[in-house]
């Protein structure tokens, strides 16, 4: 945008960074510099992480309280442990076997239908996780780096809606997804360093909510220094639950916003057509080419039989259960 000049880069202010530790860490310093020296108008630079950095680059143009030093560095720290003890609660999950892939499906039976994140360190980890938990019946969705994006967006997408509770990834979900209301944070793999930690444990208990950390640890592993405190040990209930169902399911719409369908339109349609009912409908997603909608798992089947071979704002199109 700035080589093209989409816009007067004269007229910006206020520059703000989110992660601006891992673009230096990805080796983005360059281009961050670049991008900087060519806003001659700014009052402000905003630095965001959710963990501290050694130093703040000299590129970002702060200096000291005078002057003739350059603008004043601000630190705002929001990251007192005793401004996060009291959400963030966390137990220890000991697992009889080195292999604790029946430890997690039983913690995940537990959990129920509360939305969890399970961290494993390997891409490969992910796929071995998510095919047990699968083959044991339990609704789960991947996300990591080696997937497709569309296969990426739509694993999201069906855990922000809560059409899929569990979702197992690498740590690239530690980092700049919002997903809001996460209750649960599973440690499958001990994360590879402090920060890492912060991070994975930073998708739940956000502002003023609360939520759960697990470590799930056979006997030979160690819990990090990093962690300091005494950990609670997590007790099994005697009578362990069977894998929970979603309460929700995602629809997929095959139209979208170049065919000038949107979220009005759309509800509209399963309202009329579909027999739905406000509280049987969630979250609606308009893309380009296509939509995903979340609606009521328990009237699914009614729904796709009452809407088949109907079309949508005088649209023939394609409508199922997104899988």
């Amino acid at each position: 945008h700035l080589r093209k000049e989409n816009f007067n880069a004269a007229t910006v202010v206020t520059l703000v960074i989110d992660e601006f530790d891992k673009c230096l860490e990805f080796g983005f310093h360059d281009e961050m510099a670049d991008v900087i020296g060519q806003l001659p108008s700014l009052k402000k630079r905003v630095l965001l992480s959710a963990t501290d950095a050694e130093e703040i680059p000299q590129f970002a143009g702060v200096g000291g309280d005078s002057p003739s030093s350059g603008p004043r560095l601000m630190k705002l720290d929001f990251l007192a442990p005793e401004a996060l003890t009291p959400r963030l609660r966390l137990q220890k999950v000991v697992s009889p076997e080195r292999d604790k892939l029946e430890t997690l499906y039983n913690l995940l039976c537990t959990l129920g239908y509360h939305s969890t994140l399970v961290f494993c360190n390997y891409r490969e980890s992910v796929e071995r996780v998510a095919g047990y938990l699968k083959a044991r019946k339990l609704s789960c969705d991947m996300f990591h780096g080696g997937m497709e994006q569309p296969d990426r967006e739509r694993a999201l997408y069906k855990f922000r809606n809560g059409s899929c509770t569990v979702l197992i990834s690498t740590d690239l979900a530690a980092r700049g997804l919002d997903i809001p209301g996460i209750d649960n944070v599973v440690h499958y793999h001990l994360p590879v360093n402090e920060e890492a930690y912060t991070h994975r444990n930073g998708r739940t208990a956000r502002w003023e909510a609360s939520g759960n950390a697990y470590l799930v640890l056979h006997a030979e592993e160690q819990v990090p220094e990093y962690i300091s405190e005494d950990i609670e040990i997590y007790r099994f209930p005697e009578m362990l639950s069977k894998p929970a169902k979603p309460r929700w399911a995602t629809l997929y719409i095959g139209k979208g916003k170049k065919d000038k369908l949107n979220k009005i339109d759309i509800v509209g349609f399963l309202y009329k057509k579909g027999g739905m009912a406000r509280e049987d409908v969630g979250q609606v997603d308009v893309k380009e080419h296509y939509a995903f909608v979340a609606v009521r798992r328990s009237k699914m089947k009614q729904l796709l039989t009452l809407v088949r071979g109907e079309k949508i704002k005088g649209i023939k199109t394609v409508i199922g259960e997104a899988k």
